[in-house]
Formats: C-alpha cells, structure tokens, sequence
C-alpha cells in the first residue's frame, strides 16, 4: 500500500487522484497490501510471490500489455527492479513472460538511462531516435504537462530531488521501452 513512513493512506489517495488526472478510473487501479511487499527503496520483493500476484492479475483481468522497469528499475529502485525480477521468474519451468505470452499478453520494459540522459529532457530525443528499442514515446506539451499536475497529486513524495526530475528528467517527455 506504501506504507513507507507510514504513509500508506495518503498515498493511496495520492494515487487515486493521479490516476483520474490520467484519465484512469479508482475502478482499474489495484492496490496490493501485503506484508511480505513493503514499500521501501532499498527491500528487494519475494520474486516468486510477486510473480504470482502479476500473473493472477493478468489472468483476472485479461490484459494484453504490462509496462514495467528494466533491470535498472530508473533510479535503482529496489522495488522497481523486484518487479523486473518477477516477469523474467522461472515459473513451472517456463520463464513467466513465455507464461504472459500464452495468454495473449506483451511486456514493455522501460529503458534506465545513464544519469547525464536522464536529466538532458528534450536533449535526448536525438540518442533516443537513434539507439534501438522497440517502441519510443514522445510526449507533446500538454501531455508533459499532464504529467506534472499527476506527479504533483503524489504531494507526500515530493521531495526537493523530485521537482528537479519534474522539470528536468526525459522520462516527463521521452519514454524508450524494449520488448521483454
């Protein structure tokens, strides 16, 4: 629930709101609470449980496409990388995208980039264009802007380091990803 600092409440909330600024209704956001998944940046998640709590909800809800971190989870997130961890878990043999496969569903991994491309913003359109990847998203002003006043409704996070990778990350404006 992100419960970091105890604030699991609030961020819920703050995710909720971030969500309908995106147009994503409280109805299609799922919040998993549970014990053996804190929100901390430096716990690495049960790579098997997770597994499991992403191929249930795949199943469940019929989805055809996930987004997730790469290995690098951006920012060297724990969490994040957990969550690259469980969709390459061997699951009964099979690794767990060959499962997702199966059930008619893509994993887009989000690309980490070096931390001089990562704070460049718009100055990485033109690496971006260049390097391989299997798809590459480029917001328009407004979309970027969207972006914002989402990241904005997540107030309990807003650390000083956050509003610099507001005005200044590429991943406000240019999101490269890789097929896993």
């Amino acid at each position: 629930s992100g419960n970091y600092y105890n604030q699991g409440e609030i961020r819920k909330k703050e995710l909720e709101q971030s969500c309908f600024l995106l147009g994503i209704p409280a109805s299609d956001v799922t919040v998993v609470d549970h014990r053996d998944l804190p929100d901390n940046p430096a716990v690495e998640w049960d790579t098997q449980l997770l597994a499991a709590f992403v191929l249930k909800h795949i199943e469940a809800n019929n989805i055809n496409l996930v987004v997730t971190f790469d290995a690098g989870g951006v920012s060297g997130h724990a969490n994040h990388i957990s969550l690259y961890t469980a969709l390459r878990y061997k699951y009964c043999c099979f690794e767990i995208c060959i499962l997702f496969l199966c059930l008619g569903c893509r994993v887009l991994v989000l690309e980490s980039v070096n931390l001089f491309r990562k704070y460049i913003s718009l100055l990485d359109v033109l690496v971006s264009c260049l390097l391989p990847r299997d798809a590459l998203f480029i917001l328009t002003e407004e979309e970027t802007e969207q972006a914002r006043r989402a990241m904005r409704c997540h107030r309990s996070q807003l650390l000083w380091f956050r509003h610099i990778y507001m005005l200044f990350s590429r991943y406000m404006v240019i999101n490269s990803l890789r097929l896993l």
